[in-house]
């Protein structure tokens, strides 16, 4: 079995496809798997770091600020496209899935014109332009959220399989979490981060958080602000009188996120569908903070799709000078009840099999 995957941009496409990657590698030993990916994006190290070879084709994404960039972008998909078919044709890929990024156009446009199986995966509530784009030349369109269905014109196509996880974010034991990060049992932890990139307006929110609530001799708190951000953010607490101590920890990525989740008793966070998936699987409790910077303000229908399940507490960005982050956090370390109730419906909202049911409608296709 020949099998390329490409996705990229952020860890939210790049992360999907590493999922699926590792199902068809634990089922078939024998099969061949390359991913097809840009220099530009992360998964450029990620990759690699996965165990699975990658190739480049120089693409970018359009600019919707400044759309006399986006002729840039016209000139090179020719090209983008020609490299994409030469890939393929060395390959010779039995299927291509395309699990979103930009990178995700040239490469699934080729393979289906040269009459490969084709799929897709959009992982947001709300789909992003070059899932749209490519639905009707694909085989299959498999989808994260139920919600994200309305906004494809082929329904015949799709399949709600959930957002793929790694498996060693299933089943994990807080205990044992705790262990590996050294954390007491009766901590209360928090875990903070902005996404694989950070985010300034969260990181802003978390700040608040640790002055306030440093004092408490139960809390512990991990806070990942991003690389671009991490000088900034140890500066403003130093500005601010804050005390690092050894229950504040500040990192710049965080690598191991399965721990770091499975320790957690409360998240804040975006809310990418990776991290929510993440997060569900784990059975956490969050307050999603959605950037309302992306296409379709698709983190807001993300977050909202789980919010009204009880799971999670919704505060968009224009409600952050009311004080509703620091508010949420204080009621929810006061009442471990809610607590629970929120992690029961957390758990519930996750999708365990996703990864098992993309890997059975690709087998049973071919």
């Amino acid at each position: 079995m020949r099998v390329m995957m490409t996705g990229g941009g952020t860890g939210g496409h790049i992360y999907p496809a590493i999922a699926i990657a590792d199902k068809i590698r634990k089922e078939h030993k024998e099969a061949e798997i390359i991913f097809v990916g840009t220099k530009r994006g992360h998964e450029k190290s990620i990759v690699p770091k996965s165990g699975y070879e990658i190739k480049f084709i120089k693409i970018r994404g359009f600019n919707r600020k400044n759309i006399f960039k986006n002729i840039k972008v016209l000139l090179e998909l020719p090209k983008a496209f020609k490299d994409a078919k030469n890939i393929i044709n060395e390959f010779k890929p039995d299927m291509v899935i395309g699990t979103g990024g930009y990178v995700c156009g040239p490469v699934v446009r080729a393979a289906s014109k040269l009459g490969v199986k084709t799929y897709i995966h959009e992982q947001n509530a709300f789909p992003g332009l070059t899932n749209k784009l490519l639905e009707k030349y694909v085989d299959k369109i498999f989808i994260g959220f139920k919600e994200a269905e309305k906004n494809f014109k082929h329904k015949e196509k799709i399949v709600l399989s959930g957002n793929p996880v790694r498996s060693e974010f299933c089943h994990n034991d807080k205990t044992e979490c705790r262990e590996k990060l050294g954390i007491s049992e009766k901590d209360f932890v928090i875990l903070a981060f902005g996404g694989s990139g950070g985010a300034d307006v969260l990181n802003n929110e978390i700040i608040n958080v640790i002055k306030t609530l440093n004092a408490d001799p139960d809390l512990f708190i991990f806070f990942g602000t991003g690389k671009v951000y991490y000088e900034r953010v140890i500066s403003e607490l130093e500005t601010q009188g804050i005390r690092l101590s050894d229950k504040i920890k500040i990192l710049e990525y965080i690598d191991n996120m399965q721990n770091y989740l499975g320790a957690a008793d409360l998240v804040i966070s975006r809310a990418g569908a990776l991290t929510i998936a993440e997060i569900t699987i784990c059975g956490k409790a969050s307050i999603l903070i959605p950037s309302p910077n992306v296409t379709g303000n698709h983190q807001f229908f993300n977050a909202k799709a789980i919010s009204e399940t009880g799971s999670a507490i919704l505060i968009q960005e224009k409600n952050l000078d009311e004080d509703r982050v620091i508010q949420a956090v204080e009621m929810l370390m006061a009442d471990r009840g809610r607590l629970e109730k929120m992690e029961t419906a957390s758990k519930n909202c996750a999708h365990e099999t996703a990864t098992e049911i993309i890997y059975k409608t690709i087998i049973d296709d071919l």
